[in-house]
């Protein structure tokens, strides 16, 4: 079990007034200007090696001179008259030359040569700076109220820059373009705590689940209750996860069902393989498969193409069941640039991060972190793994991929990292923790140029609530 317990309220904060939530927790630290300069200007470029001509050279000529004069040192005593003829040999057939090797163009001069005129493939390119990581959070808010259970998934960032957390009862979001927070909704106390968030990919719509196994859509844009999703599980979901139009929820009833939010019966597939609670979700980025992480230390890859609506025997079956882990897997993590590559951390009993095919179902790589890993984000710009974690230091730590090199390890939360959510453009990382703070890292660097986005398919997803009232 890795739910661990909760920290004790000290006497003083008993007494202290209630924090409200999302507010500054303290000052925003200084952060250094970033240098782009350039410290490599291209090397200066003189050309390359001369080779002789040969068509310019005597080559009998050449085996005379490097032949006979070793001989005539060895019989220089011998004949006045030879001495006498050898200089009339040479004097006739030489004409005074002395080059063997003759070149058919000269060298350039190296100051008349400029970078400009230089060849593309013989400039030296300047070496690639090193990202500066920050080390300390951007920037740090309060989140009273975060529920301490490690099967939970109460953190999301939304594509329209919105970040939604649950805290207790509350869902409430903080828009980063302007810093404004806003309370979304308020659940009673025989449905709450709320157990777990998540944005539909248009932004403007999330998927609420609850302790009483309901899970709630709602419009953000103008705080409306769009439907209740009800009978799918028989306890709280504590994971969910959006491919289009289908919202997939996992739950401690160890189900995993397939949900369509455009119609009345939404229960589409269910899948049954885990034996505990279901506590991580993520679909692939084609949307073929699924990974799922369960408190029963398995990871299951599903495949659409094997799915069916009636479940008979021998369907819904996983394509890899992956046993390795030994502790409870949450945290999974679709590789951006390899489609069949997923990450996956293990609890406080394995706290090894693993990387699996899969195609095959083989893993590839484990690496052993020393502590709880909660959750894990790829780069989106740079072959690099965030980790989140728990004791001793619930640090978030930066690996280079495919090296599993340290890269940076960012230090702040007195508590483990439960959760972690990236910012739409790939740059920032917020990670919230069971010290009831909600921090925010520049650990992925500067954002890419923007590429003209592609009008998205799923905005008309919910077009169909418009009657409901």
């Amino acid at each position: 079990m890795d739910a661990g317990s909760r920290s004790i309220t000290s006497e003083k904060s008993r007494a202290a007034a209630p924090r409200a939530p999302l507010q500054e927790a303290g000052s925003r630290p200084y952060m250094p200007p970033l240098s782009t300069g350039s410290r490599n200007p291209s090397a200066k470029c003189y050309g390359d090696r001369f080779i002789p001509d040969r068509s310019a050279m005597d080559m009998d000529m050449a085996h005379y001179l490097l032949t006979e004069s070793k001989k005539d040192k060895e019989n220089a005593a011998a004949s006045p008259s030879k001495e006498a003829y050898r200089r009339l040999l040479a004097e006739k057939l030489l004409n005074n030359r002395t080059r063997i090797l003759a070149f058919r163009n000269k060298p350039p001069e190296p100051e008349n040569v400029s970078a400009d005129a230089a060849s593309s493939h013989l400039q030296v390119k300047p070496a690639k700076q090193r990202r500066h990581i920050p080390q300390s959070a951007e920037r740090t808010l309060d989140a009273p109220d975060l529920v301490d259970d490690y099967y939970l998934n109460l953190l999301d960032w939304g594509s329209s820059n919105v970040l939604s957390i649950a805290l207790g009862d509350t869902v409430y979001l903080w828009d980063a373009s302007s810093g404004s927070t806003s309370e979304l909704v308020t659940v009673d106390e025989d449905t709450g705590p709320i157990t777990s968030v998540s944005w539909a990919p248009d932004g403007r719509h999330i998927a609420v689940g609850l302790n009483s196994s309901d899970v709630q859509l709602w419009d953000t844009s103008s705080n409306r209750l769009l439907r209740t999703l009800r009978g799918a599980h028989e306890a709280r979901v504590g994971s969910l996860a959006w491919n289009n139009s289908i919202l997939t929820t996992g739950g401690m009833d160890g189900k995993i069902v397939n949900n369509d939010v455009r119609i009345r019966n939404h229960v589409v597939q269910t899948y049954e393989g885990h034996s505990q609670e279901v506590c991580g979700l993520k679909w692939s980025g084609s949307g073929q498969q699924l990974a799922s992480g369960g408190n029963d230390n398995l990871v299951h890859i599903w495949d659409v193409s094997m799915a069916s609506s009636v479940p008979s025997a021998g369907r819904n079956q996983w394509l890899h069941r992956l046993e390795d882990h030994v502790a409870a897997v949450k945290a999974l993590a679709w590789c951006p640039f390899q489609s069949n590559l997923l990450a996956t951390g293990g609890g406080g009993n394995d706290q090894c991060i693993k990387f699996w095919n899969t195609h095959t179902g083989a893993c590839v790589n484990s690496v052993n972190t020393g502590s709880q890993v909660c959750a894990l984000l790829w780069n989106k710009n740079e072959r690099e793994l965030l980790s989140s974690h728990g004791f001793t230091q619930n640090q978030l730590t930066l690996w280079k991929y495919p090296s599993m090199v340290k890269m940076a390890e960012l230090t702040g939360h007195t508590s483990r990292v439960l959760f972690m959510a990236q910012s739409p453009d790939g740059c920032t990382v917020a990670s919230a923790a069971a010290d009831e703070t909600l921090r925010f890292w520049n650990v992925f660097g500067a954002p890419q140029a923007p590429k003209p986005a592609a009008k998205a398919s799923y905005t008309g997803m919910f077009n169909s609530f418009n009657h409901i009232r």
